[in-house]
């Protein structure tokens, strides 16, 4: 008896010795951040979700759609949260500690919805002064009065 059971525990050990064995104290991976968010709750930014723009419909049915972007030195600061119930876009940088959601419609990434860099004063200057010209112009056809010169 005690033969067979060496026999078998050989042969368990020639068949094993080319196959990989899992080394215990090594750790598995971390899942990779997710980019969707579909339920309410604090998200760590960086472990639970990734950093990028995010964009919700709104609310959920009968709910009023609430958000919180927390970071700072301690983690304990609010940079950044709104309640509405109209649809939303944030910015969810990748020094921000945490995500807070509550009553919002599902959050997906979509950094194409970042919000538009500031334009310089003097571009502003031209981009309102094109618009009042064009509106001028659209109002003088139609036979009603120009807007006033800014």
């Amino acid at each position: 008896m005690c033969i067979a059971a060496a026999a078998v525990a050989a042969a368990g050990w020639a068949a094993g010795a080319g196959a990989a064995v899992a080394d215990p104290s090594t750790p598995a991976p971390a899942p990779a951040p997710k980019t969707a968010i579909d339920h309410d709750g604090t998200y760590t930014v960086g472990t639970d979700i990734a950093p990028g723009t995010y964009t919700s419909a709104g609310p959920a049915a009968g709910a009023t759609c609430y958000w919180k972007r927390v970071g700072g030195p301690d983690g304990s600061t609010t940079l950044d949260n709104a309640m509405s119930s109209k649809p939303q876009v944030v910015e969810i940088d990748p020094t921000d500690k945490s995500f807070k959601t509550d009553g919002c419609q599902p959050w997906q990434i979509s950094d194409s919805a970042a919000p538009p860099a500031d334009t310089p004063p003097l571009l502003a200057q031209l981009q309102l002064r094109h618009y009042l010209d064009t509106l001028n112009g659209l109002a003088g056809q139609s036979g009603n009065p120009q807007l006033p010169p800014s």
